[in-house]
């Protein structure tokens, strides 16, 4: 039987940082995913912060699951690369030194085909992070959504091994028109992660909604089910980037997840 770890993304409580710590305990959550771009930032947390950051989650039973790093521009762009490859690493860093091993991010656009420069960029930077994370503990989790699993998986099989892992958001999938089920079973044993986040597709609009958890598209049993087959036994994070309720959106989505086990 999956063992099911539930992470709440604090962002998604739209509440000052330890309110939504507070909160995410009440919920019934096991952990937390930190955004260290907007709401807590490493170059601005001392060691003392980060001693009374653990205590406070420790106070409520809490580890934080995944640090979400949204960078605005992927790795496949030159411009300010250096700088974002070197940002990247300092919140891999400050993921492990919070006791996590995710670091979340969109790689940028990934090439149709394998050849190209922007292929060979891309490949180079990954593998650096790649070597990064395995010598600090923490790795960077490739957000699904804007390709399909076929792609992804070509670029994951052409790092070394343990370059990237996934974290594998079923809303963000279904909104873009791919299949949650289907890259679940793709890239399986590459999920580092998951984003327990809905969706459904507007036929007549010919765009992608996000819906609350277990209201739309994605078969969350049945990704369940796939991942309980490759030995899944990372989070669920919660994540509702559009709810007019956020708290009660979120406590609802907390037991939902629970009915699934």
């Amino acid at each position: 039987m999956l063992e099911l770890k539930i992470g709440i993304q604090l962002a998604s409580l739209k509440l000052p940082f330890k309110k939504a710590l507070h909160i995410a305990g009440e919920l019934g959550a096991n952990g937390v995913e930190i955004d260290a771009r907007n709401d807590l930032k490493p170059q601005d947390l001392s060691r003392t912060g980060l001693r009374q950051l653990r205590k406070s989650l420790d106070d409520r039973n809490l580890r934080v699951c995944a640090v979400g790093f949204q960078t605005r521009r992927g790795y496949d762009v030159l411009q300010d690369l250096d700088r974002r490859v070197e940002a990247t690493k300092q919140a891999m860093q400050f993921a492990y030194d919070l006791g996590a091993s995710v670091v979340i991010n969109q790689v940028g656009q990934i090439p149709a085909e394998p050849t190209g420069p922007r292929w060979d960029l891309l490949i180079q930077v990954l593998t650096d992070l790649g070597r990064f994370g395995q010598r600090t503990g923490a790795m960077l989790a490739v957000e699904t959504g804007a390709e399909d699993a076929e792609t992804l998986l070509r670029l994951i099989e052409a790092l070394p091994d343990g370059s990237v892992g996934i974290n594998l958001d079923p809303g963000n999938l279904i909104v873009n028109g791919y299949s949650a089920s289907e890259a679940a079973r793709m890239l399986g044993k590459h999920v580092l992660h998951v984003h327990a986040k809905d969706g459904v597709r507007d036929l007549a609009q010919g765009r992608g909604l996000e819906t609350q958890l277990g209201r739309g598209a994605a078969d969350f049993p049945e990704i369940l089910g796939i991942l309980e087959e490759h030995e899944y036994r990372g989070y669920f994070t919660i994540e509702r980037q559009h709810a007019d309720q956020p708290l009660v959106e979120i406590g609802q989505a907390v037991q939902y997840l629970r009915s699934l086990v």
